[in-house]
């Protein structure tokens, strides 16, 4: 059997946070920048918080078969809220999606690139 690879998207809303979280936020800001947002197994955090209270989490992680992507988007979403609730940053609206790369359809450079090797 070979690896899968999910990318696991958890997006939520910031609730309740007071001056001071606000103010912690918004002073790392920059390392959660969108532009700088990547699949980690850690997960990466991204929000904007001077423009909206949203923010995403974005997971990296692996299995053998395609119902492990389940047990993969439970793992993120609780990374997500141990995170969150390490921090004490009030939450609400958590929602998650994941996607299996093995089941993705292929770019173009990548249809030629398997066609090149099948040929």
């Amino acid at each position: 059997m070979s690896t899968r690879t999910f990318r696991i998207t958890v997006r939520g809303v910031f609730d309740g946070l007071d001056a001071g979280q606000r103010a912690e936020l918004l002073a790392r800001a920059s390392e959660h920048d969108v532009l700088q947002a990547a699949f980690t197994p850690e997960g990466h955090l991204s929000y904007d918080l001077a423009a909206r209270p949203a923010f995403t989490f974005r997971f990296r992680d692996s299995g053998e078969a395609e119902e492990d992507i389940l047990a993969a988007t439970e793992r993120a979403e609780g990374a997500a809220r141990a995170w969150l609730s390490e921090r004490g940053y009030g939450w609400k609206s958590l929602r998650s999606q994941a996607e299996d790369l093995s089941q993705a359809p292929l770019g173009k450079r990548q249809r030629r690139e398997a066609a090149r090797q099948d040929g």
